[in-house]
């Protein structure tokens, strides 16, 4: 499969880049909010990185390559 750019990705990907940017950020009081006290914040502010992450994948469109080499490695095709 060709790499081919869309700008839908490009959007949704970079509104998601932007939710996980302002978790960056606030990620003690949606940890206080959120986790009732008994969660410790680096758990959280792992999960903060992996939505920009996966916001970078998603404006890049990768995630339509990953998908499918994911899907034709377990389905044999």
């Amino acid at each position: 499969m060709q790499y081919e750019f869309s700008v839908g990705s490009f959007f949704v990907g970079l509104i998601i880049l932007t939710l996980g940017v302002l978790f960056v950020k606030y990620y003690q009081k949606v940890a206080d909010n959120f986790g009732g006290g008994v969660v410790s914040y680096e758990r959280y502010k792992l999960w903060a990185f992996i939505t920009c992450g996966l916001g970078v994948v998603v404006m890049l469109n990768l995630h339509a390559m990953i998908l499918i080499w994911f899907f034709s490695m377990l389905f044999n095709r």
